[in-house]
């Protein structure tokens, strides 16, 4: 299959943005990554996001975003600002601790990501949700991430975190096998045991197995960086992210 693209979660490099946005852009550009995935817009319109991304060769993998910027009045502006800046993933970044604590809580928010996705589909967008901890405590036998799958649409993103799936004590490879049709994107986020701050490559996700999986399924539209503890400054670290992963052969 065509090489997955790797795009940066930008909550990565969030203080940078802050700071100098179009410059963060650029060096991220130049590390040689292919898009990158919004978690915020940092007082710019659409329109001047789109130039910034198109001046430097970067795609919009994506946009984290609140729930509450998919329903009501809001989804009609959220769609129209990420259809500009070319991306089709809004995806829920997280969900209050009361949407994943009973079967029927997760299983209601499950229904409602698949009214949102009807929504988007005209639009040749799909909504998601990506994964924190809790997500994967068990809830009689089961658990909040396969109810929400179970009870949403084919077309709704399970964007597995795999860093954060780890530390809420999943198999991140089964989970990843059992939704690999939903793992439209996936972030790539590590878990060490030994290391608080390991960034990609150096702790313990089962790499080769997860991009075996996803690559096999075939569904896996963006690889997403996401670094959230810091050895470098930031910029660094992300930098030397993507460089494991070109020597693992992405």
């Amino acid at each position: 299959m065509p090489r997955i693209p790797i795009a940066l979660q930008l909550y990565s490099v969030r203080k940078d943005c802050e700071r100098d946005l179009p410059g963060t852009l650029k060096a991220v550009a130049e590390m040689g990554y292919d898009g990158v995935e919004f978690a915020g817009y940092h007082g710019r319109s659409a329109d001047e996001l789109r130039k910034m991304l198109d001046d430097l060769g970067l795609r919009a993998a994506g946009s984290h975003l609140a729930l509450q910027h998919l329903q009501g009045d809001e989804l009609d502006r959220t769609i129209e600002f990420n259809k500009t800046i070319g991306s089709k993933f809004p995806i829920i970044a997280g969900v209050d601790r009361e949407y994943l604590e009973t079967r029927d809580a997760a299983a209601s928010f499950g229904r409602t990501l698949g009214e949102i996705a009807e929504k988007l589909a005209p639009h040749g967008m799909q909504t998601g949700y990506h994964n924190h901890r809790a997500e994967f405590k068990p809830i009689n036998g089961e658990t909040a991430w396969d109810l929400i799958a179970a009870n949403s649409r084919p077309d709704v993103v399970m964007q597995l975190d795999l860093g954060n799936a780890m530390a809420g004590g999943a198999d991140i490879a089964a989970v990843m096998k059992k939704w690999a049709a939903r793992g439209f994107t996936v972030h790539l986020k590590e878990r060490s045991s030994a290391k608080d701050d390991a960034i990609v490559g150096e702790g313990d996700v089962p790499w080769q197995e997860i991009f075996s999986i996803c690559e096999a399924a075939g569904n896996t539209e963006w690889y997403i960086v996401e670094q959230e503890s810091y050895a470098y400054p930031p910029l660094e670290c992300v930098a030397r992210c993507l460089t494991n992963l070109r020597e693992m052969g992405k």
